[in-house]
């Protein structure tokens, strides 16, 4: 997803700087970056074999039960808890290598404006018209640990959900095969009709989501952007020494200004999440329902078992979950969006300031090597 919103030289000069400082993190050729990044790609892999398991074991369990074998039951009961406590295990292996590669990440990026910013006159004020770079504390410490965690979260999500569609896919086609029907006098086919109607379900789900949370992004976006007004006026209240009643009286309509801002902003925010759920959650009350009764005219014509119908329907909820991967995750997109387009007004309003003078060296610690940025 492209960060700018528009083609003006600037844009493009804060998009190569935040650029060129990622890559100094992913591109370094350090060994511990490689394994994490190894780690995380094989605990993908992992969780999707133990995903497919899981789903043939519904089938076998299903199956049993339909035919009242205890020992067959007893047996996938069994089997079970080793396919459970591997996946339990994968999860909290992704976890640890998720978070340390976001901190390492994180650590990496925020040594690097530090270190910009001290060769520059930084106890004076930023270059005006940088939207986006005011507060530049909080931009260090807040949106730069959300333009470096999302994007994590957000590839290895997307990895696994082009892999679970795809493996899922051959499942529907599979269990569920073809359907036959009757239309105008005759029959007509229709091959791998669940892989269909997955397909389907997920694009009206995907284009209602993308219908009622169209605006989620600049809703965001202002809403970030009135919080650090906001909290820009209250530095600046705290630093004014009002002389008259009514500069002091100016002082607070002028924080309560930037106060109203925020509570509208927050408003539209209540908004688009309200729309948005209405969306997400209709889909989670809908998906498993959806796939029991695509399933039940083989079931009732007794072409489908009972776990062929359990295992058909898990598949059909995990590869309409991987398919609106957008819709899970609009919100996040929106919100990395936001922070990673300060960090890059950040950067550049840090590379327009003015250099400091040059300082005595001190012998006993050496000066670190300088951020120099290469946009073109």
């Amino acid at each position: 997803m492209s960060l700018l919103t528009s083609t003006t030289p600037s844009d493009i000069r804060r998009l190569a700087l935040f650029r060129e400082i990622s890559r100094r993190f992913w591109f370094s050729g350090r060994s511990s970056v490689v394994a994490l990044v190894v780690l995380m790609l094989s605990v993908v892999l992992l969780q999707l074999a133990v995903q497919v398991y899981l789903n043939l074991w519904n089938r076998h369990f299903f199956d049993a039960l339909e035919r009242r074998d205890s020992y067959a039951m007893w047996y996938q009961a069994k089997l079970f808890f080793p396919l459970a406590a591997g996946s339990v295990a994968l999860a909290a292996i992704s976890v640890w290598g998720r978070m340390t590669t976001q901190r390492k990440w994180r650590e990496s990026m925020t040594k690097e404006i530090i270190l910009a910013w001290s060769k520059k006159k930084h106890d004076g004020p930023f270059p005006s018209g940088v939207d986006g770079a005011e507060n530049p504390e909080y931009r260090i410490a807040e949106d730069v640990r959300v333009a470096t965690d999302a994007p994590i979260d957000l590839t290895l999500a997307f990895i696994s959900s082009g892999l679970t569609a795809a493996t899922f896919f051959g499942v529907l086609w599979t269990v569920g095969g073809s359907l036959e029907l009757r239309l105008f006098g005759g029959y007509t086919e229709i091959p791998g009709y669940l892989v269909i109607g997955v397909i389907l379900y997920s694009t009206i789900m995907t284009s209602l989501m993308l219908l009622m949370g169209r605006r989620m992004q600049s809703v965001i976006e202002g809403k970030n952007q009135a919080e650090a007004e906001f909290r820009a006026a209250a530095e600046v209240m705290r630093g004014d020494h009002p002389e008259t009643p009514r500069q002091a009286r100016t002082i607070r309509e002028r924080l309560q200004q930037r106060l109203d801002g925020v509570m509208a902003s927050w408003r539209d925010l209540r908004t688009q999440l309200i729309k948005t759920t209405l969306v997400s959650h209709s889909n989670f009350l809908m998906a498993p329902i959806a796939a029991y009764i695509m399933c039940v005219p083989k079931y009732g014509s007794g072409m489908m078992t009972l776990g062929e119908v359990t295992q058909s329907a898990a598949a059909f909820v995990t590869v309409q979950g991987a398919i609106n991967w957008v819709v899970d995750n609009y919100q996040r997109l929106a919100d990395w969006r936001s922070s990673a387009r300060r960090v890059a007004s950040l950067l550049y309003a840090i590379d327009n300031m003015e250099d400091q003078a040059a300082m005595p060296a001190d012998h006993d610690d050496p000066e670190p090597k300088p951020m120099s940025y290469n946009p073109g």
